[in-house]
C-alpha cells in the first residue's frame, strides 16, 4: 500500500531527520538512503521498518545534520576521486551505448566522495536520534496505509458478496442441469425414431447416472463456502492479511475453473464469467493490502 511518514529528532548537537514512502508491492522491499557515516546501522534500520511493514517497497531517506546552535562538521570534498568516478560512469555510458544519464548528485553520493573533516564518527552515537525520528515516520506511514487499507477492505469485501452471489445462483441451477439433460437425451432418442417400447431403462438410467457423477459441483461449492468463511475470518484477524488473500483467491480460482468445465450449462457458464470477472478484481487488489 502507498503512504507516507516524516520524523525528526534533536540529541546530542545532531538533528536526524527520516522520511518514508511506500508503494505498492507483492513481497516487502526497502531502499535505503543514508550517509556514508551511518552504512554500520543499515541493518538496525532495516529491521525497524520490518516490524512495520511485511509487504510493500519502501523508500527511506535518513539525513544528519547539526541542531540550531551547534557548530556542523566541516564537509570536505575529494575531487580527484568524483573525477575519477565522472571518468568511469562516462566510459560505462560509452561501451554501453546509451546517454549519459548520471548528474552531480549521483558522483557526490559515490563512496569517498564527501568527506568530513574530523573524519568518521561511531556511528551508534547517532542511533538513538534515528531510531526515535524512523519511529515517528513509521507511525505516520502505517497510519496512511491504514487508512487506504480500509478503502481495500472494503472493495474486497464488495467483491466476495458478489462472488457468492453468483455461486449461490449455481447452487440453485445445478438440479436442473441434471434434468435438463434427462429430457435432452429423450428428446434425441426420440427424433431418432426410438419409441418407449425400444428404451432400454437401464441403459438409459446409467447414461443420467453417469452423466451427473460427471457434472456434480457439491464438492466444489461446499469448498468455496468454506473458503468465504475463510475471508470473512482472515479479514477480521486485525493481522497482515495480503499473503493470506492472495492464497486463498488462488482456491477459489481453482474451484470455480472446476465448476466451469464440469457444468454443461449455458446458465451456468454465464455465472462463472461474473465470478471470475469478480475474482480478478479481487486477486488485483489483494497484491495491494499489507
Amino acid at each position: 500500500m502507498t503512504g507516507y511518514g516524516r520524523g525528526e529528532c534533536t540529541r546530542g548537537g545532531n538533528k536526524a531527520t527520516v522520511e518514508l514512502s511506500s508503494v505498492n508491492r507483492k513481497s516487502a522491499e526497502i531502499s535505503l538512503n543514508l550517509p556514508r557515516d551511518l552504512d554500520p546501522l543499515e541493518a538496525q534500520i532495516k529491521d525497524e521498518i520490518f516490524k512495520q511493514i511485511s509487504r510493500g517497497r519502501v523508500n527511506a531517506r535518513i539525513t544528519l545534520q547539526a541542531a540550531d546552535g551547534f557548530k556542523s562538521r566541516a564537509v570536505r570534498i575529494n575531487s580527484t576521486l568524483a573525477k575519477s568516478y565522472a571518468r568511469e560512469f562516462r566510459k560505462l555510458a560509452k561501451e554501453l551505448k546509451i546517454e549519459e544519464v548520471f548528474s552531480l548528485d549521483t558522483v557526490l553520493r559515490a563512496p569517498g566522495v564527501m568527506e568530513t573533516e574530523e573524519g568518521a564518527q561511531d556511528a551508534e552515537e547517532f542511533w538513538s536520534a534515528i531510531r526515535t525520528a524512523l519511529r515517528q515516520a513509521l507511525k505516520g506511514l502505517t497510519a496512511m496505509r491504514a487508512n487506504e487499507g480500509a478503502h481495500l477492505a472494503k472493495d474486497l469485501v464488495n467483491r466476495i458478496a458478489a462472488i457468492e452471489k453468483a455461486v449461490r445462483r449455481i447452487e440453485k441451477r445445478a438440479p436442473a442441469v441434471v434434468q435438463r439433460f434427462r429430457e435432452q437425451l429423450s428428446q434425441k432418442l426420440a427424433n431418432a425414431g426410438i419409441g418407449q417400447a425400444d428404451l432400454n431403462e437401464d441403459r438409459l438410467a446409467r447414461e443420467i447416472v453417469l452423466f451427473t457423477d460427471r457434472s456434480d459441483i457439491s464438492e466444489e461449492l461446499t469448498r468455496l463456502k468454506s473458503h468465504f468463511k475463510q475471508f470473512a475470518d482472515t479479514s477480521a484477524s486485525g493481522e497482515p492479511v495480503g499473503r493470506k488473500l492472495d492464497f486463498l483467491s488462488q482456491e477459489i480460482n481453482r474451484e470455480i475453473n472446476t465448476i466451469g468445465s464440469k457444468a454443461q450449462d449455458s446458465a451456468i457458464s454465464r455465472e462463472i464469467v461474473i465470478a471470475k470477472t469478480e475474482l480478478e478484481k479481487f486477486r488485483e487488489q489483494t497484491q495491494n493490502v499489507e
